[in-house]
């Protein structure tokens, strides 16, 4: 195996691996909306879970989860064709290795995200706020959800800053507030710097396809 095919297979392996433990790991030590500090208040383990898109987004109609699960495979399914294309190096334009590997990044991220909405429902048991108890992997009663249904897990909470608007801020005078929120997982740090990597370092492979 030529290292333009080692490589990004390498890293899908290793952030999936990462991923996965994480997640199984608090699904079945932490319970729900439970944190543990890593570098004190500023950086914890946080256990939520995501329903929908990104930062909690969620399709509101009945087959609103099933749809962006389905939605979630066909992207995945899309990104693995073009990342076996760029390894086998198809096409006119010639591209950089570090440009597959961030590719091979967003592909990592969004298996690892589709990993927990396909399959999580149906092997874990219920961690949800009625609950308040730890997850049990392959319970005897089966799992909380069914195919498709799962939720993702997130886990990482950054709190860059804490405090509160000032009197004198119209309608938010006074309400607490805190500096980037969202809680994510390892996926999506995968996702994210595979993306960002691209657009800081790669934006001549972006022309080359328009």
């Amino acid at each position: 195996m030529n290292k333009r095919a080692l490589w990004p297979i390498l890293t899908i392996f290793l952030i999936l691996i990462a991923d996965q433990w994480l997640k199984i790991w608090v699904k079945t030590n932490m319970s729900y909306s439970s944190h543990i500090p890593i570098i004190g208040n500023w950086f914890r383990l946080h256990f939520v879970e995501n329903n929908g898109f990104a930062f909690g987004t969620e399709l509101n109609f009945k087959y609103g989860k099933l749809v962006l699960s389905l939605f979630r495979l066909v992207a995945v399914l899309g990104i693995s064709v073009y990342v076996v294309s760029l390894i086998r190096n198809k096409g006119k334009h010639k591209t950089r290795l570090g440009y597959v590997i961030m590719v091979a990044l967003v592909l990592a991220g969004a298996i690892g995200n589709i990993i927990d909405s396909t399959f999580y429902g149906l092997i874990f048991s219920h961690a949800g706020f009625h609950s308040m108890g730890m997850a049990t992997m392959f319970p005897p009663e089966g799992g909380y959800a069914g195919l498709f249904h799962g939720q993702v897990v997130d886990m990482f909470h950054v709190s860059l800053y804490e405090g509160y608007f000032p009197d004198w801020v119209p309608f938010k005078g006074g309400d607490y507030f805190e500096f980037f929120r969202p809680v994510f997982n390892i996926a999506d740090v995968s996702i994210s710097t595979g993306v960002v990597g691209i657009l800081l370092f790669f934006r001549g492979e972006l022309k080359s396809f328009k």
